[in-house]
């Protein structure tokens, strides 16, 4: 069974998730950030992991809390989905087009964080949704699931398709990565013997 399920409660927000890493991309999204909750569908629906996330923020502030917070803890419930990594492929990757868009997302279930973040987005906010926090998202989720994430917009005129972009490549290569590796025999896939 590899869920992962999360409540992080602060001052500033209120978010529950739950992941099932097994799953078909059912969803069920509700951040109240209408941007956000079209995203993490796309994870969802490209990644074929089944999503369920609640969350309460600060939103008469503006959105930045929330999307941190709710990356945050996706991130949380990743790592505890993941397990100790044994007999995954540990490594994944995808090129997703949109129209003129298109983006390459790597992902190492290393254990370590780090995020590198490529993208010049065509306009500053998508339908009131500041493009800024596409990165303080993922860098909450890399930090709390201790991934390795490279994100690369290689083109894109258009924000609202360089943003699906990513989240759709991002659910691809995630669904790689954490797969089976059948020749692999239930070993960790590191010379170090750990993740």
């Amino acid at each position: 069974m590899r869920q992962g399920s999360v409540t992080r409660d602060t001052l500033e927000t209120q978010v529950s998730v739950k992941l099932d890493l097994d799953g078909t991309g059912s969803n069920q999204l509700a951040t109240k950030v209408g941007f956000l909750d079209h995203m993490l569908e796309q994870i969802a629906r490209h990644g074929m992991v089944d999503l369920e996330i609640d969350a309460r923020g600060d939103l008469h502030i503006d959105a930045h809390h929330t999307v941190e917070d709710v990356g945050i803890t996706l991130g949380q419930a990743l790592a505890q989905a993941i397990g100790d990594k044994k007999g995954l492929r540990r490594y994944g990757h995808a090129y997703v087009p949109l129209d003129e868009s298109l983006t390459r997302v790597v992902v190492d279930l290393s254990g370590r964080p780090g995020l590198v973040f490529n993208v010049d987005f065509a306009r500053a906010s998508i339908g009131g949704f500041d493009v800024d926090l596409v990165r303080e998202f993922f860098q909450g989720l890399v930090n709390h699931a201790g991934i390795t994430l490279h994100i690369d917009n290689l083109r894109g005129e258009n924000a609202h398709h360089q943003a699906e972009t990513i989240f759709k490549a991002f659910g691809r290569a995630l669904r790689m990565a954490v797969e089976a590796d059948d020749r692999a025999a239930g070993s960790i896939p590191s010379t170090k013997g750990r993740l």
